[in-house]
């Protein structure tokens, strides 16, 4: 095989990444917009955020963690079974997560236009 051939993909990798990363900035451009107009909003988006994170950050140190397990100690059975296809597909639970920060997004404009915070930024000032 040709280095051209070889070098087709970084660039493939490169363009990929750029996608991924535009969209990315597109969205949270959008959320951040929505949130910095008032300060009550960017503490209830930058909490809501915080914590979907860090429950994303547990899943996947947790799976990262069993799937350790499983390999060293040859553990077998349903769950351990399950622990090894997460570990295999963590390309699809990447699209999964993306997912999870969207929904977030959307439910903490729900949740904050339901429950009227903007008035609570209104009576303090």
């Amino acid at each position: 095989m040709s280095i051209w051939s070889i070098l087709v993909f970084p660039a493939l990798f490169a363009a990929g990444m750029s996608l991924i990363d535009t969209t990315d900035g597109i969205l949270m451009l959008g959320a951040y917009e929505w949130a910095y107009v008032k300060p009550i909003r960017k503490l209830f988006y930058n909490m809501t955020i915080t914590l979907v994170s860090v429950l994303i950050a547990f899943l996947i140190g947790g799976i990262e963690a069993l799937g350790l397990l499983k390999g060293q100690l040859r553990l077998t059975g349903r769950f351990w079974d399950a622990v090894g296809l997460l570990n295999s597909n963590f390309n699809s639970l990447g699209f999964i997560i993306i997912g999870i920060f969207i929904l977030a997004w959307i439910g903490s404009v729900i949740i904050y236009r339901y429950k009227d915070y903007d008035s609570l930024g209104a009576k303090e000032g």
